[in-house]
């Protein structure tokens, strides 16, 4: 893909609406699969370019695609999966996933991070640097739904009192964004981020 980014942008985290599709991870077996769509309501795979998930250290695993989901086996430590899309709206998503929270540092552009391996007090970065979201909102396969405030240094903190998946999402929109893809110039641009793990009973 030939993409150029051009100067910088600020991020506004937690601008986007509050029913925007997302993409997490999830385990089925001893695979890891990426959707799309709401948890509760997981669509079919949209056009995506640049789908790949990304195991620790940075190797490019290889996966299986269905009609609902890639699926990959996700080796040791927490794993991403990145992907571009292009909306005919003139929008731009880059979806980053990570799945497992023992890992204390950022891979992904925008990512949410634990403060300490398995630990449910969790900091959003952006590019490497420490981001504020006005909000990061909490869903679980069990249907519960929370929408966290973050705290005066950007934390936040969240219970897991019911068993099963939990995936935390953040959204983010670069004001005056100046993204070329093959010859075309994208100024709206945003990030949707997640983070997901499993909480054993």
């Amino acid at each position: 893909m030939a993409a150029k980014v051009l100067g910088m942008a600020a991020l506004v985290l937690g601008a986007l609406p509050a029913h925007a599709d997302i993409l997490w991870l999830q385990r089925e077996g001893d695979q890891l699969q990426a959707r799309i769509g709401e948890l509760s309501v997981p669509g079919a795979l949209p056009a995506l370019r640049d789908a790949q998930p990304v195991l620790p250290g940075g190797r490019v695993a290889p996966m299986a695609t269905a009609a609902d989901h890639y699926s990959f086996a996700p080796g040791e430590g927490d794993a991403r999966f990145t992907a571009l899309r292009v909306g005919g709206n003139g929008v731009l998503t880059y979806f980053q996933a990570r799945h497992g929270r023992q890992e204390t540092k950022a891979a992904n552009d925008l990512e949410l991070v634990p403060a300490e391996p398995g630990g449910n007090t969790f900091r959003l970065f952006f590019k490497g640097r420490p981001a504020h979201a006005s909000r990061v909102n909490v869903d679980t396969a069990a249907g519960w739904r929370k929408s966290l405030t973050p705290n005066a240094d950007g934390s936040v903190t969240l219970d897991t009192p019911i068993p099963g998946l939990y995936v935390l999402e953040v959204s983010a929109k670069l004001n005056d964004a100046n993204v070329t893809i093959d010859g075309k110039k994208y100024e709206d641009v945003r990030y949707t981020a997640t983070l997901s793990f499993e909480v054993k009973p």
